[in-house]
C-alpha cells in the first residue's frame, strides 16, 4: 500500500482527471478500502480543497470550486505545457505579460529539478513580421466581461471607439448611444482580439475589436442565440477579414491539402485557416484577389499539393503549369524581347 501522503497525491490527480468518481471506483483504483478514500477525502478538504461528496448507493465525490485557489497537481507534461504557455502569453495581446511572468515564477518554483531544467531551457522570443503594426493591447477585465456576457447569453452594451482620431468627447460633439449587440464569440485573428456578435442596430453580424470596446454594466436581457452564417466561427472570422482590417474579404477562396506539418504552413499563412491532418500533412483554406493569384501562393510551398475545390483553382494550376513550362523552354532572351505569341 502507498503511504499516505503518496496516496492522497494519487487521489488528488484522480479527482482532477474527470468530473464524478464513484466511491467504490476510487477505492479500486487506489486498491484501498472505501472507508481509506473517505479518510483521504478528508484529509484533502482539511488542506483546502473542496471535495464535493454525494450520497447513496451510486454516490461518490466531485472536486467542486472553491472561495480560494488550493494547491493544484500537475503531471510533467501538464507543467511543461503551463510553462510554455505562460512564455508565450506576451503573444496575446491580452495584457497579461506581467501576470504571466510571476505565474510562470511560481510555478517554476515548485518545479522538481528535472522540469526547472526543462523549462528554462526553452527561451522563447516573439518577433513580428517586418512592417507588421503592433498589436494593441487588450485590458485582460473586458475579456473577463465579453466572456461573461456571451456564456450567460447577455445582451451587450458597450461604447464602441473610432479606429483613429478624436473622440466625440474631444471634438465637442455629442456622444453617441452606447451600441447593443448579442455577443457569439471571442476569437483572435492576427494577434488582435475580437467580438463576434449580432448587432442589433444593424441588425447584422459584426466583429467588433475589443480593444476599442468598453463595455458598460449593467448588461442587457437574456436572448436565445441565433445561426451563425455557415455555423463556423473561425470561417466565418476568415470571410470578414480575408485580406484585410475591415469587412469584405477576398473573392477567390480555394482549399488544398499539403504535403507539410501544419506548423510550418500556419507559420507562413497568416491570412488562411490551417488545420493538421497528420504528422506531415494539413489542409489549407485560403484565398486571394485571382485565382492564378491564389494558385502562385500556394505554390511557393515546397511541396505536393492536392486541390480540394474548386474547379477555378485546379484551372489555375494548370495555367500557371503552361506558362512555367513555356518559360523553361524559352532560350535566354534579352530583357527587350517581345514575347512569343501563344
Amino acid at each position: 500500500m502507498q503511504k499516505t501522503s503518496a496516496r492522497l497525491l494519487s487521489l488528488l490527480s484522480l479527482l482532477q482527471a474527470r468530473r464524478d468518481w464513484p466511491g467504490q471506483l476510487l477505492a479500486e483504483r487506489l486498491a484501498v478500502s472505501a472507508r481509506t478514500v473517505r479518510r483521504d477525502v478528508d484529509r484533502l478538504r482539511e488542506l483546502g480543497y473542496p471535495i464535493v461528496a454525494s450520497k447513496g448507493p451510486d454516490g461518490g465525490y466531485r472536486l467542486g470550486a472553491g472561495s480560494r485557489l488550493p494547491p493544484l497537481l500537475f503531471d510533467d507534461d501538464q507543467a511543461v505545457a503551463l510553462a510554455v504557455a505562460l512564455r508565450t502569453a506576451a503573444t496575446t495581446g491580452a495584457g497579461i505579460e506581467v501576470a504571466a511572468a510571476r505565474a510562470l515564477q511560481t510555478v517554476r518554483q515548485v518545479m522538481p529539478a528535472r522540469l526547472r531544467h526543462r523549462v528554462d531551457a526553452m527561451e522563447v522570443t516573439a518577433v513580428e513580421r517586418a512592417g507588421a503594426r503592433p498589436n494593441p493591447q487588450v485590458d485582460p477585465q473586458v475579456l473577463v466581461a465579453l466572456s461573461t456576457a456571451v456564456r450567460d447569453r447577455e445582451v451587450l452594451r458597450f461604447d464602441y471607439s473610432p479606429v483613429s482620431g478624436p473622440t466625440a468627447s474631444e471634438t465637442g460633439h455629442a456622444v453617441p448611444p452606447p451600441r447593443r449587440a448579442e455577443p457569439y464569440h471571442l476569437v483572435t485573428w492576427g494577434g488582435r482580439w475580437y467580438l463576434v456578435a449580432w448587432d442589433l442596430d444593424r441588425d447584422d453580424w459584426r466583429t467588433f475589436r475589443v480593444d476599442r470596446l468598453a463595455p458598460r454594466t449593467p448588461t442587457g436581457p437574456r436572448f436565445s442565440p441565433r445561426e451563425l452564417p455557415g455555423g463556423d466561427v473561425a470561417a466565418f472570422v476568415a470571410d470578414r477579414f480575408q485580406g484585410s482590417d475591415g469587412a469584405g474579404g477576398r473573392p477567390c477562396r480555394g482549399e488544398v491539402i499539403l504535403d507539410l506539418p501544419a506548423s510550418v504552413v500556419s507559420a507562413y499563412s497568416s491570412d488562411g485557416i490551417v488545420e493538421e491532418l497528420g504528422p506531415d500533412r494539413c489542409r489549407l483554406l485560403l484565398g486571394a484577389w485571382s485565382w492564378p493569384g491564389l494558385a502562385a501562393t500556394i505554390g511557393r510551398f515546397d511541396a505536393d499539393v492536392r486541390v480540394v475545390g474548386p474547379p477555378e483553382l485546379r484551372d489555375a494550376f494548370a495555367l500557371l503549369a503552361r506558362r512555367y513550362a513555356d518559360a523553361a523552354a524559352e532560350p535566354p532572351a534579352g530583357p527587350d524581347a517581345p514575347l512569343p505569341d501563344r
